[in-house]
């Protein structure tokens, strides 16, 4: 039975788990604090286990290299774009992980950012808390009758459409993979990313960080995007400019954003939470009881699922 430290706090939020977690692997080790985890730390930390189960700790070359008995690492997440499977490889390191186990979750916050922004929600609560309440605040709008574009249709993409069915909308959807079978059953319009920038009123992005996503949504593509559309971002901050975003949401292109990722992490302090029309939320896409509990289950798990991942190979680009 392999040794297992685990770097992630989360289980102390599901003592039942835990111990489940325990009576499968009595000598697991716990962190005894939240924050995360500098390299020394790790090394320090993971130093004599076989198997870790992580959250989004970054195991570099110096962790890995620190670490000769480590030999797998289970993560508790549904994104990769933290791990180097070259350096994984390097050090004969094998990885579990679950794609879209939270999927659920994240789509049905895409949903409520949607309804969300289009009725100005935010704009109106602040109005509410700055003392006011009468007078010409304007108009919000319905989701029903839009047309909500969706690039990336991959786990969670897939679910926001099956969410939108009853919403009585138009949806389009763009992938670099066949999406055709899918969009057919579904009666999603397939089409490029050039027309779902032009046409959508509400635009989500879901698409995985990878080489050739970041940076995508630049000041060039934004200004291809429909005027007074909608912008919606619970992938990940590094695929639009940021800079960019703000002018085009203050001068008016863009009718509103409503973003859970940010660039840089924690955003306290980003220029962007000062613009009226634009909404942010501290990366809460998978913060529920449901998907967390999952993705620590699949943790667990994946102690003995664990495989070598090649670079370039789906998850990796």
């Amino acid at each position: 039975m392999p040794r297992v430290a685990v770097t992630t706090p989360y289980f102390d939020f599901f003592p039942e788990l835990k111990a489940e977690f325990v009576a499968r692997y009595p000598d697991t080790k716990f962190p005894t604090d939240r924050h995360r985890m500098s390299e020394d730390e790790l090394i320090d930390y993971l130093r004599g286990y076989e198997a870790a189960v992580i959250g989004l700790d970054r195991f570099t070359e110096k962790v890995c290299a620190a670490l000769p008995e480590l030999n797998v690492i289970s993560l508790c997440s549904a994104g990769v774009d933290h791990i180097d499977p070259a350096i994984l490889k390097r050090h004969n390191i094998s990885m579990w992980w679950a794609a879209g186990i939270n999927k659920v979750s994240v789509s049905e916050l895409t949903i409520c950012f949607m309804i969300y922004a289009l009725r100005r929600v935010h704009q109106f609560s602040t109005i509410l808390r700055n003392g006011k309440w009468t007078g010409p605040m304007g108009f919000g709008g319905d989701l029903r009758g839009k047309t909500v574009g969706i690039h990336g249709c991959g786990h969670i993409g897939k679910e926001v459409v099956k969410l939108l069915q009853p919403f009585g909308v138009e949806i389009l959807a763009s992938d670099r993979v066949d999406i055709s079978e899918f969009c057919q059953e579904y009666g999603v319009q397939n089409v490029t990313a050039e027309e779902l920038w032009a046409r959508s009123d509400v635009l989500t992005i879901h698409l995985s960080r990878n080489a050739t996503t970041l940076g995508m949504y630049t000041g060039a593509v934004l200004d291809q995007m429909k005027q007074g559309a909608l912008l919606i971002n619970i992938a990940r901050g590094s695929l639009v400019d940021e800079v960019a975003l703000k002018e085009r949401l203050e001068s008016g292109h863009l009718g509103g954003a409503a973003f859970d990722v940010f660039a840089v992490e924690p955003a306290n302090g980003n220029p962007l939470l000062d613009v009226p029309n634009f909404f942010g939320s501290p990366h809460i896409g998978a913060t529920t009881r449901e998907s967390w509990e999952a993705m620590l289950r699949s943790g667990v798990y994946g102690i003995e699922a664990a495989y070598p991942h090649e670079p370039g190979v789906y998850p990796f680009d």
